[in-house]
């Protein structure tokens, strides 16, 4: 796929891509969004039903749980990291993306990387550090490593809203955004 070099021509692409059977059951297209110009961009895997609402990422009660993350720990307000998921529509149910859906999104995805151009990428959760690396090593055997990723650092740890399942594992989750907090 022959791309464009600016965001809002992209952005114009992606609002009516119709690659995969998510682009018929969407409400909106979450392209992604935040400071263009960041050291760091967090990944997630897909927008769930308040995103498809609302059409921006991470808005629902998993979001919130991320700016408090990004606010709180890294000391950064939101609208100065930029937010986006592997695939751009929400899978009904909130299922994980197929690998046809994720590979006809991706395109997309890593040019907003290339275009971004972050120092740090965040992956949040396993499928997001999958489609990225094309690892399949579980997300608990890997988180909080640093992994090099192109000519960039790519830290993964749990999504958030695997952490409102499972609050235990939080700790582990502040621990990996120090650790990003030290590397910014």
């Amino acid at each position: 796929m022959d791309l464009p070099n600016s965001l809002e021509e992209l952005k114009k692409i992606v609002l009516n891509c119709h690659l995969c059977d998510l682009s018929k059951t969407r409400k909106n297209v979450v392209f992604g969004e935040g400071d263009v110009d960041t050291k760091i961009m967090f990944i997630g895997e897909a927008p769930g039903a308040t995103e498809d609402e609302m059409g921006r990422p991470f808005v629902g009660r998993a979001g919130q749980l991320l700016t408090k993350m990004i606010e709180n720990v890294l000391e950064i307000k939101r609208d100065k990291v930029y937010i986006a998921n592997i695939v751009k529509c929400r899978p009904p149910n909130n299922r994980v993306p197929t690998d046809d859906e994720a590979n006809s999104c991706i395109p997309y995805l890593l040019k907003q990387i290339e275009i971004i151009n972050p120092k740090i990428i965040v992956s949040l959760g396993a499928t997001s550090y999958r489609y990225l690396t094309n690892d399949k090593t579980p997300i608990s055997k890997i988180r909080g490593e640093i992994v090099k990723y192109k000519d960039r650092i790519l830290i993964p740890t749990y999504h958030p809203s695997f952490l409102l399942r499972n609050p235990s594992k939080k700790r582990e989750a502040y621990m990996d955004m120090l650790k990003i907090k030290s590397l910014l």
